[in-house]
C-alpha cells in the first residue's frame, strides 16, 4: 500500500506533495513558491509578507459567514537530520516516506510530519469546497525550527482572525494551551594546538546509535546525550593516561538531543593499553546504565592515521571540565502542572577542530525567570574557562488560558466524538503561539494534531490512525466555530 492511498486521502496526498519539495529550515525558497502556487492555483487570495510567511485566505462556506474568522497556522520548514550511513541531500531531494505497520516513516531521515501534517491538513481545507468552515486565513510560517523567524517577523496587519488553531501538537488526545520559551547559547574558546609526536598513537573514536529526539518534548525521557557521554569516556581515559583530543564533532541541530559524536584522539604509547581498557570499562558501565533507554548505543575506538594536531594539555583539561559541568537535561519541574518540565537545557553540538572549541545549546522554560536562570548557568560555566559566550534567538513562552472559548468548544467535541476526555496540557516545546500572541494579542489560541513520535530524529514517525482521528476532529471544530 502506498502512503497516498491512506485515509484521509486528501491529507496524505497533500503531505506527499509537500515531502516532494526540499524544505529544510533557512532554505525555504522552493516550499514558499510551492505554497504561493498552490494558493494562486485555487484562485484564493494568496500573499507573502516581508519575511516570507505565506498567507492564503478562503471565504466562509455558505451559511457560515457569521462565524468568527479562524487562522489555521503551521510551519512549512522541517528539521533536516539523517543517519550517518544515509546518503541524502536535504537541499535537493524529497523525503522518501513509507508505511511500517501502524506508522508512516522515512528512509533514514526525518519524516517532516513535524509540521508537514499540519500544513497538509490546512491545505486540504483550502482545496476542498465541500468542507463546512468559517472564513479561513491559513498562515504558513517559515523557519520555526531554527529560531521561529517567521513568527517573530510576522506582519500581523495581514490577518484579522480572532481564533488561531496551531496544528503542531504531537499527541492526538492532547490540546496544548501553553508552551516553553527558549534561548540559544553559543560558545567559542580558542585553544593551543600541539604537534603529535612519535610517542603518541592516534585513534578514531565514535559514539552512535542513540535515540536522540526533540530536546523539548523528549528531554524528560532520560535519553543519552552523545556529547556528554563522549566527554565522560574521554575524561575517564585521561585519568591515568595522556589522552588528547585532536578533533571532535558531536550533534547536529540546536533543538535535537545529540545522537552521535565522532572524533580523533591521541594516546601516549606508555599508557595506551590502559586507556583502551578504560574505554572498554567505561563504555560497559554506560551501556549498563542506559540499557533500558538506549539499547542500540555503540562506541568504537580504532587506530587510525591522522596528520593534524592535538589540543594542549592545559586546554584539554579546561575543555573537558567545561563540557562535564555543563547543565543539561531537566533543570526544574513545574510546581503548578504535575509532570511538566518547567526548565531544561540541551548541549546540542560540540566541535573541537583547528584551534577552536565551539558549543551550541538551547535553554527552555515555561517562565521567563527560569529561562534566564538556566541561561546564566550555561554562560558562567563557559566564561570560567575564558570562552566567548553569545546568547540570542530569545523567544517567549505561551502562558496558558484555562478560560479559552475555543478550548471549551474543543473539549466538548472531543468528549462527544471519542467518549473520553482530552488531555489539556502545556508543553515543553517551543510552539509559535507565544510569539504569535505578540502580533495577534486578541486571538484565542489552541494547538492540536496527530500523534508523532521521535520528531527531530531519523526515527520520526506519524501514527496512521491518529491522522484520521485528528482530521475528523478538525473538520468538526471548523463546523462548530462560535458566531461573531
Amino acid at each position: 500500500m502506498n502512503v497516498r492511498d491512506l485515509e484521509p486521502k486528501i491529507v496524505w496526498n497533500h503531505f506527499e506533495d509537500l515531502n516532494a519539495v526540499p524544505r529544510p529550515s533557512k532554505k525555504e525558497e522552493r516550499i514558499r513558491k510551492f505554497m504561493m502556487d498552490f494558493g494562486n492555483g485555487l484562485g484564493l487570495e494568496t500573499l507573502e509578507d516581508a519575511i516570507g510567511n505565506v498567507i492564503i485566505k478562503k471565504p466562509a462556506s455558505a451559511g457560515m459567514e457569521n462565524r468568527k474568522t479562524v487562522i489555521l497556522q503551521a510551519h512549512i520548514d522541517m528539521v533536516h537530520q539523517k543517519n550517518a550511513d544515509t546518503d541524502f541531500d536535504f537541499s535537493a531531494q524529497g523525503i522518501q516516506s513509507y508505511i511500517d505497520g501502524e506508522w508512516v516513516k522515512a528512509k533514514g531521515t526525518t519524516l517532516g510530519a513535524d509540521n508537514g501534517m499540519g500544513v497538509a491538513a490546512a491545505m486540504a481545507v483550502l482545496s476542498n469546497d465541500e468542507i463546512k468552515h468559517p472564513a479561513i486565513e491559513a498562515l504558513f510560517t517559515i523557519d520555526e525550527e531554527t529560531g521561529m523567524t517567521g513568527a517573530k517577523e510576522l506582519d500581523g496587519s495581514k490577518l484579522s482572525g480572532s481564533i488561531l488553531l496551531n496544528l503542531d501538537t504531537e499527541d492526538d488526545d492532547e490540546f496544548s494551551i501553553g508552551c516553553a520559551g527558549g534561548i540559544d547559547t553559543n560558545t567559542e574558546y580558542e585553544y593551543q594546538e600541539e604537534d603529535i609526536t612519535a610517542d603518541y598513537t592516534t585513534f578514531k573514536i565514535e559514539l552512535k546509535g542513540l535515540k536522540g529526539g526533540h530536546s523539548g518534548m523528549d528531554i524528560h525521557l532520560g535519553r543519552g546525550n552523545a556529547n556528554l557521554l563522549m566527554n565522560r569516556i574521554i575524561y575517564e581515559m585521561m585519568q591515568d593516561a595522556d589522552v588528547r583530543i585532536c578533533e571532535l564533532d558531536g550533534g547536529s541541530l540546536r533543538n535535537a538531543i545529540p545522537r552521535e559524536s565522532f572524533g580523533v584522539v591521541a594516546i601516549k604509547s606508555n599508557k595506551q593499553q590502559y586507556a583502551i581498557d578504560t574505554f572498554k570499562g567505561v563504555l560497559s558501565q554506560i551501556k549498563d546504565e542506559y540499557r533500558e533507554v538506549e539499547p542500540d548505543m555503540v562506541a568504537n575506538l580504532t587506530s587510525c592515521d591522522y596528520t593534524g594536531k592535538m589540543v594542549s594539555k592545559h586546554d584539554m583539561d579546561a575543555i573537558v571540565a567545561a563540557i562535564y559541568t555543563t547543565p543539561n537535561a531537566v533543570w526544574k519541574m513545574s510546581f503548578n502542572i504535575p509532570g511538566l518540565v518547567e526548565t531544561s537545557s540541551s548541549l546540542a553540538k560540540v566541535i573541537i577542530k583547528d584551534g577552536a572549541f565551539k558549543t551550541q545549546s538551547l535553554q527552555r522554560s515555561m517562565i521567563e525567570s527560569g529561562k534566564r536562570d538556566i541561561a546564566n548557568a550555561i554562560k558562567l560555566n563557559y566564561e570560567q574557562i575564558g570562552a566567548e559566550v553569545v546568547q540570542g534567538g530569545d523567544y517567549p513562552g505561551w502562558a496558558p488560558n484555562p478560560d479559552s472559548e475555543i478550548l471549551e468548544v474543543m473539549k466538548g467535541l472531543y468528549a462527544s466524538m471519542f467518549k473520553d476526555e482530552p488531555k489539556v496540557e502545556a508543553c515543553h516545546a517551543g510552539l509559535e503561539c507565544g510569539i504569535l500572541r505578540e502580533h495577534l494579542p486578541a486571538c484565542d489560541m489552541i494547538s492540536f494534531g496527530p500523534t508523532i513520535r521521535n520528531p527531530h530524529s531519523p526515527d520520526e514517525k506519524v501514527n496512521i490512525a491518529s491522522v484520521q482521528k485528528f482530521w475528523n476532529l478538525f473538520l468538526k471544530v471548523l463546523e462548530d466555530i462560535p458566531a461573531n
